[in-house]
């Protein structure tokens, strides 16, 4: 069930700092989704997505007195699953270093008939799995949570032209990588 409601994410969330803790099921269902494909897709599994994306809104609620009323809530929201990203990763730094199964990539990807189709995207998931963490993050912000330069340079804490570079470095990389392997088959 959806809990709709008229007020914007930053007014909930300033309800939710004031108090108000049922506001931020609303806010949780507004973006759970979002954080969860952000989160599956930076560590390349499912369950640990889950898991993360759980913590985030734990700590939203943990936190809640550090938001600033006249911060963007995305932009808030999204710098804490990148800490707990990091938190995460830097706990799991020996085990994430070694290659993740095909198979876990495979669960990511959206069902499809075409064989062809879920060939490329798997060959696409492998491509963004070789790149470094800034670069997937960058290419998973702008490409698959379809964010703007803006929102992800507020995020990021840096600025719009930088982040472009990046991006365009990052789409660069990723299409040398997926072509190199689209070539070994």
């Amino acid at each position: 069930m959806q809990l709709l409601s008229k007020h914007t994410d930053e007014e909930l969330m300033v309800a939710v700092k004031n108090g108000a803790i049922e506001k931020a099921a609303i806010l949780f269902d507004r973006y759970h989704v979002r954080i969860f494909n952000y989160l599956s897709r930076l560590a390349l599994n499912k369950e640990v997505g889950e898991d993360l994306t759980q913590n985030v809104f734990l700590r939203m609620l943990k936190y809640k007195h550090t938001y600033k009323e006249q911060a963007r809530f995305q932009s808030w929201i999204y710098q804490m699953a990148r800490n707990v990203f990091a938190d995460h990763y830097q706990s799991m730094k020996k085990t994430m270093r070694s290659q993740t199964p095909i198979e876990s990539l495979a669960e990511l990807l959206p069902e499809h008939d075409d064989a062809r189709q879920v060939e490329m995207e798997n060959r696409l998931h492998l491509s963004l799995q070789k790149l470094n963490e800034e670069q997937r993050e960058l290419l998973v912000l702008t490409r698959f949570q379809q964010m703007k330069y803006e929102e992800v340079a507020d995020i990021m804490e840096t600025t719009v032209a930088n982040i472009k570079t990046k991006v365009h470095r990052a789409i660069h990389k990723l299409r040398e990588i997926y072509f190199e392997t689209e070539a070994y088959e």
